[in-house]
């Protein structure tokens, strides 16, 4: 029998030398950490942070009760390591255990489009990254703190509040950076365009190797700046094919499958291949990787219902990744059906960047449903239909929709579009599952 790991351990003492912290009775060594106190158990780490609404520190002992090993707070109670900034002492704690890696740190950042990219780079390079989108500092620790030895590792950057990248990027110091795309995003934090390049392109101002999609190279003034896109830049996707259950393009004349339709997944690839060749990886390898790539749900993610084709793309959303979900269907044949939720997040420019949405998918279908606060004017600017709830919006569609037709779901996260799919009546196909990814 093969003798399991050692667990990682995490010292409070060693936490309290880094942070200028002070040790209180009831510490002990953790071996996992986390920020949320509904995650903390036996042997974990709970980090006091702020938060929106509350502080973490009101759940310090609560946290100690469920078997803490420790808890990092600025207040002084029996298992506490106690530091002036619990936020600090977490960045900290995060640069320590990153430096404690050996590999090559690739970065992504972006306005739009960084998880299917984090995916495509860590699958076609076989690094690890972390799951889903723990694109923060807390989630950025918590992964150098489990990553073993490799070659490299993928992390993803996202923010939603000025000098947020400048905290991540000194936590991650990355090697390799990759910026996807900029354009509006979290407006309520940054403010405006202007804030979002200057923000997201410090990410390629301190790494030293440097990749950047042409969309956001346009918005740059960067010495040393490589470049990919479709059609165009350095590193090119030529000849792009994209289907509602497959994308294929050349690269270097070799040709490129995804398992996955839409322009995200070609830009994610892309730039996979892009760093394989700044890195003389071998490109075949990172080929074949990509055509078996698996991105999370909620990114052009297809599903058949009923002799329905689904592409559910609402795992999030803002102008410019809105934009992309519109050049992939105008290239679709057919009829199609186009079902729109808010963009979060867009601050006193919300109104304004919604009507250009509607005017956009005026241009692909005359067939729209707008759902959610602006859905009124979006359907006085574009036509359409409004309505108030996504219940509402199952109703009219299932009372329209044909086998043969194609669904597109945008919206924000906190939308909750997924729920479409799962209301979407089964009366046709019973015996249909509720949902399956297409590939």
């Amino acid at each position: 029998m093969v003798p399991s790991k050692p667990p990682k351990e995490l010292h409070p003492e060693w936490v309290a030398r880094l942070t200028g912290g002070q040790v209180h009775p009831g510490a002990s060594v953790a071996h996992d950490l986390h920020w949320d106190s509904r995650q903390v158990g036996p042997g974990v780490a709970f980090f006091a942070l702020p938060g929106a609404r509350t502080h973490g520190r009101e759940f310090g002992q609560q946290a100690v009760q469920a078997g803490a090993a420790f808890v990092v707070s600025d207040l002084n109670h029996p298992g506490a390591v106690q530091v002036t900034r619990p936020e600090r002492a977490l960045l900290a704690v995060g640069r320590a255990l990153r430096d404690q890696f050996r590999g090559s740190v690739l970065a992504v950042g972006g306005s739009s489009g960084k998880t299917t990219t984090k995916e495509c780079l860590a699958q076609g390079l076989a690094w690890p990254a972390p799951e889903g989108n723990l694109n923060n500092a807390p989630g950025l620790t918590r992964f150098f703190f489990h990553l073993e030895p490799a070659e490299g590792c993928v992390v993803e950057l996202g923010i939603d509040r000025l000098l947020e990248m400048a905290e991540l990027t000194y936590l991650a110091r990355p090697d390799i950076g990759v910026l996807t795309g900029l354009g509006v995003e979290h407006l309520e934090g940054l403010g405006n365009l202007e804030n979002v390049v200057r923000e997201e392109s410090w990410l390629l101002q301190v790494s030293p190797l440097r990749l950047a999609s042409v969309q956001a190279a346009e918005l740059l003034d960067l010495p040393n700046l490589v470049t990919y896109g479709i059609e165009a830049g350095d590193f090119r996707a030529e000849g792009v094919e994209m289907g509602l259950e497959a994308t294929r393009f050349r690269f270097e004349g070799k040709v490129v499958h995804l398992p996955y339709p839409g322009v995200g997944p070609v830009m994610g690839a892309l730039a996979a291949l892009a760093v394989a060749r700044m890195l003389d990886k071998p490109l075949a390898q990172t080929i074949e990787r990509l055509a078996a790539l698996r991105l999370p749900p909620g990114r052009m993610q297809r599903l058949r219902l009923g002799g329905i084709d689904f592409i559910h793309d609402a795992y999030n959303a803002n102008p410019l990744s809105f934009k992309a979900g519109m050049a992939f269907l105008q290239a679709q044949p057919g009829r199609k059906w186009l079902v729109l939720g808010r963009m979060a997040e867009l601050g006193q420019e919300a109104l304004k960047h919604h009507l250009e949405a509607a005017r956009l998918a005026a241009a692909v279908s005359p067939n729209l449903v707008f759902v959610g606060p602006f859905a009124k004017q979006q359907a006085a600017e574009a036509g359409g239909t409004a309505v108030e709830t996504i219940e509402e919006a199952v109703q009219l569609l299932f009372g329209k929709v044909q086998p043969g037709d194609l669904v597109y779901l945008k919206a924000s996260r906190s939308v909750g579009l997924e729920r479409l799919l799962e209301l979407w009546p089964r009366e046709n196909n019973p015996s249909a599952p509720a949902g399956k990814e297409g590939a």
